[in-house]
């Protein structure tokens, strides 16, 4: 059993909860350009720490966008209050109700379970093991853990044809709905050029340089990419921040 007044995050692995030592900490302060999406994501969980009404959320939209770092960063911003985080694989979902049983009795702690990349190849049942901690059975979800899951799409089911033709009418409906099941969806979306580039300028913030130069160079990688998003950004910074 890992020892949380120890450590702030564990990872689930094979053999069990493994618990993090060099945990990826985020300043919420560094995520540019998100202000809506930083705020929803805040209230929530401050709402969630202090035992008020709080939503499982579903971070969806374009790739690269700030989704994981946003929910890091919420985790950083809260750490000191006693959260912590646990992330799991969607190819590990069967383990979820093991750690919910592991954590439910820690009343003096609070969890995010982080599931990145969350969706399912048609066919794949794997999506009803989230039902103990959306939903509940004959037992309640525990109070002490969110669940927050990033997806590149809204709907987290592929649906075929071959899907309608051969399930039940009930079935379908229940896998297109998994979504809804979220209390709280924030989208993301890639930015406006402008937006890329005020990204850009908070990597740089200590840049005493010739800016323009520095704004066709990051437009240029930017191009390369076919991608605006804060990851190119950062990418960006990591190429160059010795050259400018």
């Amino acid at each position: 059993m890992i020892k949380w007044s120890e450590f702030n995050a564990a990872i689930w692995r094979k053999d069990g909860l493994k618990g993090v030592i060099d945990v990826d900490y985020v300043d919420i302060n560094s995520l540019v350009g998100l202000e809506k999406q930083k705020s929803q994501l805040v209230n929530n969980t401050l709402n969630f720490i202090e035992g008020k009404g709080f939503n499982h959320a579903l971070l969806w939209g374009h790739k690269g966008c700030g989704k994981s770092s946003l929910v890091k960063a919420v985790f950083t911003k809260f750490v000191d209050r006693n959260l912590r985080i646990i992330e799991i694989g969607v190819n590990d979902l069967e383990n979820l109700p093991e750690i919910l049983d592991k954590i439910r009795p820690l009343k003096e702690y609070k969890f995010i379970i982080f599931c990145d990349d969350l969706s399912f190849d048609s066919g794949d049942r794997s999506y009803k093991f989230l039902k103990p901690l959306l939903e509940g059975s004959i037992e309640k979800p525990p109070r002490n853990a969110v669940l927050y899951a990033t997806s590149n799409r809204r709907h987290l089911v592929t649906e075929s044809l071959e899907d309608n033709a051969i399930h039940a009418r009930e079935e379908i409906d229940e896998k297109l709905s998994l979504s809804e099941r979220f209390g709280l969806w924030i989208s993301f979306y890639e930015g406006s050029f402008n937006e890329y580039l005020s990204i850009v300028d908070e990597y740089f913030k200590d840049f005493k340089g010739d800016k323009e130069l520095l704004h066709i160079k990051a437009r240029q990688y930017a191009m390369l990419r076919a991608s605006r998003s804060g990851r190119i950004a950062r990418q960006f910074y990591e190429r160059y921040k010795d050259e400018f």
